[in-house]
């Protein structure tokens, strides 16, 4: 949703503000790694309880994982290589993340705020699972209150703020809506598509 809303702007605004980004020096798939390692990082700031760190690095990877996309459409360098690599790695940094928090609750003796973070990292993962399974059968589908943009953002500001548990609770609330979301859209595409086969296969050679 995020994504969509302010795509085509940030696509206007970041050449602006940053121009030297878009050399042809810079490799997007330079860009992908380097902003993963940045966002693994910050996974460790959070284990380690020290969330501002945390909000900082995942701020300044997410920055990373803006700029690859942009450079390499500039460019028109994009590629099935560079998207797998960036899909794969943005599931890693997702996962990490909150596998950071998990560590941190269960250090300090939350049980509670384990299975809080627990819980949105199994929507987390359903979340892209739903969409990706269902386009490798055909409907593509993308919509859903909390994309990766809106979870990444709000970890970003539960980092900031030191508000994490009420932000988990919104993600765990969110992220639960949209596996819903996308399950449904994806049952109601890949059955009508399932109906048309039917139809066609009925239709006389």
């Amino acid at each position: 949703m995020l994504k969509a809303k302010l795509g085509e702007q940030l696509e206007t605004w970041v050449p602006r503000i940053l121009p030297f980004v878009f050399s042809r020096r810079l490799s997007p798939a330079a860009l992908t790694v380097t902003g993963t390692l940045i966002c693994l990082t910050s996974a460790v700031a959070f284990a380690l309880g020290e969330f501002r760190w945390g909000g900082g690095l995942l701020l300044a990877g997410g920055a990373f994982d803006i700029l690859d996309g942009m450079v390499a459409r500039r460019h028109g360098i994009e590629s099935k290589v560079g998207a797998f690599l960036d899909s794969t790695l943005d599931r890693l940094v997702d996962m990490a993340l909150l596998v950071g928090l998990m560590i941190h609750y269960a250090v300090a003796g939350e049980p509670l705020w384990v299975a809080l973070a627990g819980f949105v990292l199994i929507t987390s993962v359903m979340t892209s699972y739903a969409k990706a399974r269902a386009e490798t059968l055909g409907p593509i589908i993308g919509k859903g209150i909390f994309e990766r943009g809106e979870r990444i953002l709000l970890l970003i500001l539960a980092g900031l703020t030191g508000w994490m548990v009420p932000i988990l609770g919104i993600l765990a609330v969110g992220g639960l809506i949209t596996v819903v979301q996308r399950f449904f859209l994806a049952y109601r595409a890949l059955a009508r598509t399932d109906a048309e086969s039917e139809r066609a296969g009925e239709l006389p050679r």
